[in-house]
């Protein structure tokens, strides 16, 4: 089992890759990005791994609402 917080960093990389994966479309839709699904994909995932890294590492340095 996951820890609360590993957990919480991995939800938090999964919502930063799919906010690309959402900007990306709403860009082809819009205009022409004239790019490919798999290094979509790719970006999204170095995303992903990015925001689940800094929240993993940030999070005793944010300040939270409940405390």
């Amino acid at each position: 089992m996951l820890a609360p917080a590993t957990k919480s960093s991995l939800l938090w990389g999964l919502v930063g890759g799919l906010a690309f994966l959402v900007l990306a479309q709403g860009y082809e839709l819009l205009g022409d990005l004239g790019v490919g699904f798999g290094p979509k994909v790719a970006v999204a995932l170095v995303v992903g791994v990015a925001a689940a890294g800094t929240t993993h590492l940030t999070r005793d340095r944010l300040p939270t609402g409940g405390r």
